[in-house]
């Protein structure tokens, strides 16, 4: 079943029993209580208390919708098989109050009056049995088991959940799992609301539905009183359902996001499938993100923006990726989203917004480089003015801080400065609990922290010595010679380059050999942009396989006016100043990769 057919299924049944199709409100909500929408719920959140009369709105007590959804918590598990900052939400909805059928709570009433949990769970497992087709035999749920009568606010077991799904739908008692409060309760969204317990659904062991039932309000003291139009709120991970339908366990396998997986490996052929799915789902988010009226910054959500697409400039260092992949990450989601939103056709700006930050990211490295040089001595202090006013990840600050840090060895060094941020992140997090109650999310990172254990300063010498590779192998072994991928962390470079036979020894030689002589000549490195078209005739080089906007960027090596130009390539940066930063270039080995492919592994003394 294509995800496609899943939307519209979902659709078509609950409009069928008397639901309003709601579209998507935006990834910025309004509640200020919540720093961006993470679940269906939150735009129908006045109507569940009262303030709102979805009747007169929507002309039913029923909705139904697919909500974006964007969740701060999930950024750092990105890369596994199931976590997505951005995602969609699948939801039906009642809000009170209820108006019960002649014998209680009736599933065959398709008016639009509220029901309740008995209604809801049988829709439930109509559509997963029916609908979707999923045996039965593969299905548990679970239920709100109650909490201890001794704790404060405490909820009892949900007894008549059991009761429907054992004693009316028939589900032994072995496939009903009693949950505690962290599992089966949730809510509210923000600091006050509406909450209460759920039951969850399970396919395999994966939970794919949760249903709320919301029989209680939260106040903004921690108090829990009943509810006085008890509502449900159902929700359901589209791209998690979707991977159980396609019978495949990881969601960047489903066709949500396959052709943009692939769409990446073609920027980054052989590249860590870790990485290839961090990009995916940062740019997919980013783009969404940034269509719903989002401005990266350094406050609120545009730091969560900011931190996004800095992520994603620096995987683009690591991985050498050349080309620019903004351009076409736009052009695809508008492509296979914009029917379903809209906001997705404003592309150009969508782009533009974007590529600013690229200039940015590029700027904060080039500056806080810069004046990290000015230190003859680097304290605790000094290392968080640098972290703080430009946006340098600690991990590039430690570099130059061992070799300028009197008195104190790395240990006592990273303590010191982990006091430091402690005390700065208090701060923080004091202002952002006063604007957002205590729910919003205050990020303990720097701007830069995307490259996560990577050490930027190495990574870019190892970047731009991957210029200066391909440039000498061109040299020994032939202009047929182009690079076809590699991969940089902080401590080597993996170079793939297209060869049909294995190096000798004394080519390896004269290749390290002419690289160190460049390095040794101090030339300069810096960019131009220049149309495609200009870029391709003066020769530059262009990554394998990638595909490049009409205005490109073109890293230079060398100045042609002194007649020692030696390397023009389309690159989107950031580099070192000059060929002396990298350092004494050492090439470990040469094997090959596959058919007329080799790869070299080097590293920088």
């Amino acid at each position: 079943m294509t995800s496609e057919q899943i939307r519209q299924k979902f659709f078509d049944f609950f409009e069928k029993r008397g639901h309003k199709i709601v579209s998507s409100s935006s990834l910025i909500p309004d509640d200020p209580s919540v720093l961006l929408t993470t679940a269906g719920m939150q735009q129908f959140k006045k109507y569940y208390i009262g303030e709102l009369n979805a009747s007169k709105d929507f002309g039913s007590q029923r909705t139904v919708s697919i909500q974006k959804c964007f969740r701060t918590s999930d950024i750092e598990e990105v890369g596994d098989n199931t976590h997505l900052t951005f995602f969609e939400m699948l939801g039906n909805f009642s809000f009170g109050p209820i108006v019960p059928s002649a014998d209680g709570d009736n599933p065959k009433d398709f008016g639009t009056s509220g029901y309740f949990k008995r209604v809801a769970i049988f829709w439930a497992y109509e559509f997963v049995t029916e609908v979707l087709e999923i045996n039965s035999e593969r299905i548990t749920v679970s239920i709100f088991g109650g909490d201890s009568e001794k704790i404060e606010n405490s909820v009892p077991f949900d007894e008549q959940s059991y009761n429907i799904w054992h004693k009316e739908m028939g589900l032994p008692k072995d496939k009903i799992i009693c949950g505690k409060r962290e599992d089966n309760f949730w809510g509210p969204t923000g600091d006050e609301g509406p909450c209460g317990p759920t039951t969850e659904i399970y396919v395999d062991g994966i939970e794919i539905w949760n249903l709320v039932f919301n029989e209680y309000y939260r106040e903004k003291n921690g108090r829990l009183r009943k509810a006085e139009n008890p509502g449900i709120d159902t929700g359901m991970g589209f791209e998690r359902l979707t991977a159980v339908l396609q019978g495949v366990d990881d969601v960047f396998e489903t066709d949500i996001f396959k052709d943009f997986v692939f769409k990446i490996n073609e920027f980054i052929p052989g590249g860590e499938r870790k990485i290839v799915k961090i990009l995916a789902d940062h740019l997919k988010a980013s783009i969404f993100l940034t269509a719903d009226g989002i401005r990266p910054s350094n406050k609120e959500a545009g730091y969560i923006l900011r931190r996004l697409l800095r992520r994603i400039l620096a995987y683009s260092v690591k991985c050498d990726i050349h080309a620019d992949l903004f351009p076409e990450s736009v052009d695809f989601m508008k492509a296979k989203f914009s029917r379903f939103y809209p906001e997705l056709n404003n592309a150009k700006t969508i782009l533009a917004v974007l590529e600013e930050e690229r200039l940015k990211f590029q700027e904060a490295i080039g500056k806080g480089l810069k004046e990290m040089k000015k230190y003859d001595e680097i304290g605790v202090k000094e290392a968080f003015y640098l972290y703080e006013t430009f946006g340098l990840p600690f991990e590039l600050i430690k570099e130059l801080a061992r070799q300028k840090v009197k008195n104190l060895n790395k240990g006592e060094f990273e303590k010191e400065f982990a006091k430091e941020f402690e005390g700065h992140q208090e701060i923080s997090r004091a202002g952002a609990e006063k604007k957002f109650g205590g729910h919003g999310l205050v990020l303990n990172t720097g701007e830069l922290k995307a490259v996560n254990e990577e050490e930027m300063k190495k990574v870019i010498r190892f970047h731009t010595a991957t210029h200066l590779l391909q440039w000498s192998l061109r040299e020994v072994l032939g202009k047929d010679v182009r690079q076809t991928g590699s991969d940089i962390n902080a401590e080597r470079l993996r170079f793939d380059f297209s060869f049909n036979r294995k190096m000798t020894a004394e080519e390896i030689k004269k290749v390290e050999d002419l690289a160190n002589e460049k390095i040794n000549e101090n030339l300069p490195v810096y960019f131009k942009e220049m149309s495609k078209s200009d870029a391709e005739k003066i020769g530059a080089l262009a990554f394998f396989k990638a595909k490049y906007p009409d205005v490109v960027k073109v890293y230079f090596i060398g100045a042609e006016e002194k007649g020692n130009l030696i390397s023009a390539e389309f690159c989107g940066g950031p580099h070192i100043n000059n060929t002396s930063e990298i350092g004494k270039f050492k090439i470990l080995k040469e094997e090959a990769v596959a058919a007329g492919i080799r790869r070299i592994r080097a590293i920088i003394e």
